[in-house]
């Protein structure tokens, strides 16, 4: 249970921010010893229900039976190491409050071990430890998915879109991902005036552990990446699956490839490291992308 501490710093977290008639339902997922730990630990509040995974292991499944087991009109969703700011639950409930809103993203910002980000570590590459990254809008706006470790929808876009699908998404540390990025899309086709919205300057702060900081976890997870998007493009079609990416390769790598080549260049070294990973990390979520489309059940 390594990560006890964030799951309380977490829940204390939505639980500051609860209105009269909310609830915080934190879902273990197939983990007795924890699920004992933490029914324990949370029975003194009685605003927060705590319940086993009753669907497919993973974050699908347990996102799933959240919703199920929810009775609310709107289910926000908070990773279990993450903590959000304190209005995000309000900025959320409030831009969902808006005609069309079905969905809202807010920023997930990375609390790095030490506190700095690693001098090779691209912030468009943020998105490798559950983070927002370069690339996104830094005002608020209509996008095509959200963020999975903080986002929230209304629970109308489940009865229109059904709920996250468990062919897609990590089941324990598996480092694959978009099952968020799936249902936005559904949701889309299922509602064509619906909205998506991110809201970046709402926040949360998404912990970074020590061990997702190595170069072989980074690689990993933009094969995984790969893997998903090639999952993604399968169930609803590569023009909706690749949208955003097409523009990110083409246009939002580029640019940080020039300016980590310009700090090499200026003499800082760090630069030319973080360069080559941009590299690597396109050529690996492409190498798992191809996996993907030839082996659907393949693995990262």
């Amino acid at each position: 249970m390594r990560r006890w501490d964030d799951l309380t710093e977490a829940v204390g977290s939505v639980l500051a921010q609860l209105r009269t008639g909310d609830e915080c339902l934190l879902v273990i997922d197939y983990n007795d010893e924890l699920l004992a730990r933490a029914s324990a630990e949370f029975a003194r509040y009685d605003a927060v229900r705590v319940v086993a995974n009753a669907q497919t292991k993973g974050l699908s499944g347990a996102r799933n039976t959240a919703i199920a087991g929810s009775r609310g009109g709107v289910v926000a969703f908070l990773d279990d190491d993450a903590v959000a700011g304190p209005t995000w639950l309000g900025e959320v409930l409030a831009a969902l409050g808006e005609t069309d809103v079905l969905a809202v993203g807010t920023a997930a910002l990375p609390r790095w071990p030490d506190g700095r980000r690693p001098a090779w570590f691209p912030p468009e590459f943020d998105w490798v430890v559950g983070c927002s990254y370069g690339g996104l809008p830094t005002e608020r706006a209509d996008v095509r998915n959200v963020i999975g470790a903080a986002m929230a929808f209304r629970r109308v876009a489940f009865e229109l879109a059904g709920t996250f699908s468990d062919l897609v998404g990590r089941v324990g540390t598996t480092p694959t991902g978009c099952e968020e990025t799936e249902l936005c899309i559904r949701l889309r086709v299922a509602k064509a005036d619906a909205r998506i919205v991110y809201l970046p300057d709402v926040a949360v702060s998404h912990h970074v552990t020590a061990d997702r900081l190595r170069v072989s976890y980074f690689l990993r997870r933009c094969l995984g990446e790969g893997l998903s998007k090639a999952r993604v493009s399968r169930l609803v079609g590569a023009d909706a699956g690749l949208s955003s990416e097409r523009s990110y390769v083409s246009g939002v790598l580029p640019r940080a490839l020039r300016r980590e080549l310009g700090r090499a260049l200026r003499g800082r070294l760090a630069g030319l490291g973080a360069a080559a990973l941009i590299v690597t990390g396109v050529a690996c979520a492409g190498l798992g992308y191809l996996r993907g489309r030839v082996t659907p059940g393949g693995g990262p």
